[in-house]
């Protein structure tokens, strides 16, 4: 017999429940994200205040267990954000984390306390290259762990301990120094492979080891926290974890030091797509993944690379003809899970000149951005302007023009007014240049090798500054010769980095604005760094 349509529902519902029931009856692998605090080391990925509690409460919304919103000790603004996290969070556990000393410790409780659910993490090097850098012999820095670990565990009832460079202890001595840790109140103990020295087999290895030897690690969780100088971050994780490991400390994108961190949207999806050989349970949305590995490359700018799994550009495009055959026949013959499991909206409809406000908020709201109406109105006058300079405005086009309007401010000291650049393969290349500065506007003439290099050089003879160039990286964000370009600029001075980024059909004055934008953020940390009577004013003409 057939069955009937209620018989179908029926039957899909209780296999449904049956898979729920199961996914609840395995482990549970804690997410810790360190997005803000590792991944924020990266060279360049500094984020601003208002950034870091956005990427907060899109980790606190996406069911992150554990956020590291800092390092409270290393400066004021750090201090700020991480309070300011602790006060807004809803769901996650909120950590700080603080060098094994009590100032630092004291610091990190002092930020943290506001949380809901708090977390202190203290850390110490424990290899020998590491036991150098403070002079510590071992018996000394086994009394610095039992105090300093014990005086975070009078401050806060949830403690986490890392040996820094795990992976490159005496297997002997780190035994000695976690069970010491254990004993002094740790809940949480860490294992990093800081410098992403370990393979697999050695991962999984040294996590079963330390449950096997110390004494109390069955009533603690172990955690892994891998990094991916050898291209191994996430295989290390998963490995920690089929050993027993039941906390893993990663970043959106892998952002981090050197190449990087564990990727939280792989190792989440590996355990997602092969639970049948890796039978966790995590708590993550994972229908939100996209949009957060958006913001992050847009707030970091840090490019998301093409071909990286899970959120690269390419992960789900299919040009082979064999695969494009295969993908329209059956589309799991060649994707082993959905766009939409990770946010990708099924369709990528293009928009034009007729589409009215409603449909560009409907269309944003799919793309995870609901937007104020100030800000809407913003984003529409952008967006018909857009449309009108290219045939068709496709996803990708929306989420730069959104993502152009967060780091542009109207009440920015520095703004591009007018650019006119003459270039081509003979005479000189030249930009004419008008920037408002402090409310007047400032015109000039300026060469160079090129119609970017040209324009850059007009900025700096009317705002002079210090700042090095780092970085200057263009990537088009859709196909065609009228596609928008995105620009990303990178400045240092004096120590202080910042990343600039900006969206425009024209690729030189997406440049110019990326420059500016930059140089507004650095305008801000000077002031803020500055002695009161010197912020006042934000020109740069005496330090050129």
């Amino acid at each position: 017999m057939t069955a009937t349509p209620a018989q179908t529902r029926a039957e899909a519902a209780k296999s449904q429940a049956s898979r729920a029931e199961k996914a609840q009856s395995q482990p549970k692998v804690i997410i810790f994200d360190t997005t803000l605090r590792d991944g924020e080391q990266s060279p360049g990925a500094t984020m601003t205040h208002e950034e870091k509690l956005e990427i907060a409460s899109l980790l606190d919304e996406m069911g992150v267990d554990v956020i590291e919103a800092g390092f409270p000790i290393a400066s004021e603004g750090d201090f700020a954000a991480v309070t300011e996290i602790s006060k807004r969070s809803k769901n996650s556990t909120i950590c700080g984390l603080a060098r094994a000393n009590y100032k630092d410790i004291d610091r990190c409780w002092e930020a943290v306390k506001h949380a809901p659910s708090p977390r202190i993490h203290t850390f110490i090097g424990t290899s020998p290259l590491h036991r150098a850098i403070p002079n510590l012999n071992m018996d000394e820095m086994a009394q610095r762990i039992h105090d300093t670990v014990t005086h975070a565990r009078n401050l806060c009832d949830n403690v986490q301990w890392s040996a820094m460079d795990a992976t490159r202890t005496e297997h002997d001595y780190l035994c000695r120094v976690v069970e010491i840790a254990i004993k002094a109140g740790a809940s949480t103990i860490n294992i990093p492979d800081t410098v992403g020295y370990t393979a697999p087999r050695e991962s999984a290895d040294l996590i079963a080891m330390l449950l096997q030897r110390v004494p109390g690690a069955d009533g603690v969780i172990f955690a892994t926290h891998c990094h991916n100088d050898l291209g191994m971050a996430t295989a290390n994780s998963l490995a920690a974890v089929e050993a027993g490991a039941r906390q893993i400390e990663c970043t959106i994108n892998g952002l981090g030091e050197r190449a990087g961190n564990t990727a939280l949207e792989e190792v989440v999806m590996a355990m997602k797509v092969r639970n049948d050989i890796m039978p966790y349970r995590t708590q993550i949305d994972t229908t939100k993944i996209m949009n957060l590995s958006r913001r992050v490359s847009s707030v970091s700018g840090f490019a998301v690379q093409f071909n990286k799994a899970i959120v690269g550009k390419n992960a789900f495009l299919h040009e082979s003809g064999i695969h494009q055959d295969g993908v329209l026949k059956n589309i799991e013959t060649f994707e082993i899970m959905r766009p939409a499991d990770i946010g990708l909206t099924a369709h990528n409809i293009s928009m034009g000149k007729h589409s009215g406000r409603a449909a560009l908020r409907s269309k944003l709201k799919e793309l995870g951005y609901e937007l104020a109406d100030n800000q809407l109105n913003d984003v529409f006058v952008r967006f018909k302007a857009l449309a009108d300079s290219k045939k068709e405005v496709y996803d990708e086009d929306l989420l730069a023009l959104v993502a152009d309007e967060a780091t542009n401010d109207a009440h920015d000291a520095v703004q591009v007014k007018r650019l006119r650049v003459v270039c081509g393969t003979e005479g000189p290349r030249e930009a004419e240049l008008t920037l408002t500065i402090d409310g007047v506007d400032h015109s000039i003439d300026a060469t160079g090798d090129g119609p970017v290099d040209a324009a850059f050089n007009a900025v700096k003879m009317l705002f002079p500054h210090r700042a090095r160039l780092q970085l200057y990286q263009v990537q088009a964000v859709t196909e065609g010769t009228d596609a928008q370009a995105t620009v990303s600029v990178r400045l240092e001075e004096d120590g202080r980095i910042v990343t600039g980024a900006s969206a425009d059909t024209d690729t030189v004055v997406a440049s110019v604005k990326a420059y500016v934008n930059a140089l507004n953020k650095l305008v801000v940390r000077r002031q803020k760094s500055a002695p009161d009577s010197d912020k006042k004013s934000v020109n740069y003409k005496d330090q050129g």
